[in-house]
């Protein structure tokens, strides 16, 4: 198979301000920014009113201890500097400023390429303690093909495998609410904790491209599951069917609850669950199972409890052309989470065009609970926290 060309295009750094063009999408993404914080979270919803009710505190039985342990030993390979720039108070409006394109425009937190080995791998072990074996290998892999994209382009300002930035929230606390996020170049993740319970979303991983031919990580492939899962499932649907859950044929430019969306209304579209044979229900159910189980085991089948609970209220939607080769869009939309596939066109390569060698997949939990917000609020509501700036509202204590 031929190398892609690269697109030729100005240089945009991953690890300092630059000066952004008057047009186009970057400016556009931070205009969104601004509009987005401007504003009160909400969270994405079908009409800017979050269900009630979803969402509860509540014991799971799962220790957390695993979590709060890496994080403190990531912590501790610290220096002050790197302390303060890496620490956050737990309501601190840098939980939203992700972003998964790859210039600088809102990074904060520490960049794992200024660390040393040790703090890297604290820093890893964080990320692992956190999701499954399936779940840190994803990650990783994007991180991995981020080298590769490197490689490919001779753009070391731009892509390389440690251009990610750790940030922790509050303080590590088996009782009290705190998380952790990691953010760059298609790869990030939020974990909020509080008790026993964690909320992993918004969680953003993509790749281009998403399989390395060679170089350093020569054979590393990110979500085949992702996409052959979608296919077949859009592929069991009876023409009826499909009829309905095709709601349109071209792909949108980006996922539609990505970066600075945080108040996205989002209506219900495509075929519910309950339209669906049993073999589609079982086959929508193990698609379903591939995202939430990115999430460390425990809390992935608490998680996927929460799913099964409003099936009936689930929808599957597609974008696209349905067969073997053609790139796609898909999303799974219920009450308690939404899971977004798309097919997207070139930016590090030069093709105009959508294809399936650079994918975007996006995890929320729709109605108020992305960063363990709903959670935060009821949290708050049991105890006196009138005042904003108060030790335990920063999570210092």
């Amino acid at each position: 198979m031929a190398a892609p060309k690269v697109r030729n295009r100005p240089p945009t750094p991953a690890k300092h301000p630059f000066q952004l063009p008057p047009k186009g999408v970057l400016p556009t993404y931070m205009a969104r920014a601004q509009e987005m914080l401007a504003n009160p979270f909400v969270g994405i919803t079908t009409d800017g009113k979050p269900a009630p009710g979803l969402f509860s505190l509540r014991k799971t039985g799962i220790s957390v201890q695993p979590i709060i342990d890496a994080t403190e030993r990531f912590l501790a390979t610290l220096n002050s500097e790197q302390r303060k720039a890496a620490t956050f108070g737990i309501d601190d409006k840098a939980w939203q400023l992700w972003c998964n394109v790859h210039p600088y425009l809102v990074r904060h937190g520490v960049c794992l390429d200024d660390m040393n080995d040790d703090q890297k791998s604290a820093a890893l072990g964080m990320v692992r303690a956190s999701l499954s074996a399936a779940g840190y290998e994803t990650a990783r892999g994007v991180m991995k093909l981020n080298e590769t994209i490197r490689e490919i382009t001779g753009r070391d300002e731009e892509y390389g495998e440690w251009m990610y930035w750790m940030s922790v929230f509050g303080t590590p606390s088996g009782e009290k609410p705190w998380g952790w996020q990691i953010d760059g170049h298609h790869l990030i993740i939020n974990c909020f904790v509080l008790g026993d319970q964690i909320v992993m979303t918004p969680n953003f991983m993509g790749s281009e491209p998403v399989y390395a031919e060679s170089g350093k990580y020569a054979g590393t492939r990110v979500f085949h599951n992702e996409e052959a899962g979608g296919f077949a499932l859009m592929k069991s649907l009876t023409p009826g069917q499909q009829a309905r859950a095709i709601i349109g044929n071209e792909l949108p430019f980006d996922v539609f609850t990505t970066a600075f969306r945080d108040n996205l209304q989002l209506k219900y579209e495509g075929i519910r669950y309950d339209e669906l044979a049993d073999d589609q229900r079982a086959l929508l159910m193990r698609l379903i199972e591939v995202y939430v189980g990115r999430i460390r085991p425990g809390h992935a089948e608490i998680r996927l409890e929460e799913v099964k609970a409003h099936l009936d209220q689930t929808y599957f939607a597609w974008i696209g052309p349905v067969n073997d080769v053609s790139p796609f869009y898909y999303r799974i939309h219920s009450p308690v989470i939404l899971i977004e596939f798309d097919h997207q066109t070139g930016i590090a390569f030069d093709n105009d065009e959508h294809t399936r060698n650079h994918i975007h997949t996006l995890v929320r939990t729709p109605n108020g609970n992305d960063y363990g917000k709903d959670l935060l609020r009821q949290h708050y509501e049991q105890f006196d926290h009138s005042h904003p700036h108060t030790p335990h509202r920063l999570g210092k204590i």
